[in-house]
């Protein structure tokens, strides 16, 4: 695909795009406002149970198959790492990171991914360029918890964002699994699974924290409950049904691109309706992190060699002591 790629997309496609980041980018800010009230792992399991029961009974409505173990098996693996690892992690973190901080420190996925991808998968070894972002992510994500003054006490606490980096590093394992993992070939009905059984295991984290003892129904705001029932319809059903079918229509490098403009609407929604702090010091780590990521995912790819056609040649093939017949070698 050229570089001119998004000036040539289709209106669906930017519209896609657009849905996308604007969904996926205001998710934290709903994660914020839904946790007010509602504890994060029962907040994150019921939005992930309900919407994949959602979009599991659909694809049974429209003729799915019913699944197998097998396929159980891997959505619960994928949905464990994605969902308890990834999603869920990034909840509890938010109780001690402000929203638009952790939308920067899991922009680092992608960076993430790269490493995985050549040390686990054996793909292609990054080149140097690839390696200077991975450094300068770091040196942002460094400067971003940085205290602003020598005697200063680090803004956030260090264990919101040790949860949110490894939030981003299971997020990238179990992306990478689910590229080879035996799913349903509905990708409806794959999703539902995977929420399902994903949102079951948050559950149960939820119960082992002992969240249940210390909620009540009748404790929920108003602002938290739209909040959860937000992430549920745009950011759990919409959000990953356009996610999905992006990735059947455009490059996946293209469309990864979410993963450094959500940041940057996470930012501009925290501080719009939570007058969250943009400081000088933390705009610079923005730029730095996000221009990490860019040199990353839109790394140089070694090209095949360019090579003209060539009409089809006449060679002749000696049988026994006749004369050289005819052949016409084929194209492949």
């Amino acid at each position: 695909m050229s570089n001119t790629f998004f000036s040539k997309l289709s209106v669906r496609i930017a519209a896609g795009l657009g849905t996308l980041y604007l969904l996926w980018g205001s998710t934290y800010l709903g994660i914020k406002y839904a946790i007010a009230t509602i504890p994060p792992y029962f907040m994150s399991s019921s939005r992930f149970i309900v919407a994949g029961l959602i979009l599991y009974a659909w694809a049974v409505l429209k003729g799915a198959e019913r699944p197998n173990l097998r396929h159980w098996r891997s959505a619960a693996i994928v949905g464990g790492f994605l969902l308890l690892g990834g999603n869920a992690s990034v909840a509890w973190a938010e109780q001690h990171v402000p929203s638009s901080i952790a939308s920067l420190i899991i922009a680092t996925m992608p960076l993430w991914m790269v490493m995985m991808d050549w040390l686990w998968q054996k793909q292609e070894r990054p080149s140097g360029r690839v390696f200077a972002g991975i450094a300068l992510g770091f040196v942002g994500i460094a400067l971003l918890v940085r205290p602003q003054n020598s005697g200063e006490l680090m803004a956030f606490e260090p264990v919101g964002i040790f949860a949110l980096m490894l939030a981003a590093i299971l997020w990238s394992t179990g992306s990478l699994y689910s590229r080879n993992a035996y799913l349903p070939k509905s990708k409806l009905q794959g999703i539902g699974m995977q929420m399902i059984a994903g949102g079951g295991m948050v559950f149960l984290a939820g119960l082992a924290r002992g969240e249940w003892a210390e909620f009540s129904f009748a404790n929920i705001s108003q602002s938290s409950f739209l909040a959860w029932l937000y992430l549920l319809i745009f950011g759990s059903m919409i959000g990953f049904s356009c996610y999905i079918w992006l990735l059947k229509v455009a490059p996946a490098d293209r469309v990864s691109t979410y993963a450094y403009v959500n940041p940057v609407v996470a930012v501009f929604l925290g501080w719009l309706f939570l007058d969250e702090p943009v400081t000088t010091q933390t705009a610079i780590a923005s730029a730095i992190i996000i221009l990490s990521v860019v040199l990353i995912i839109n790394r140089k790819r070694s090209s095949a060699p360019q090579v003209e056609a060539v009409k089809p040649a006449v060679v002749p093939v000696k049988i026994s002591s006749r004369k050289p017949v005819q052949l016409e070698e084929l194209e492949p």
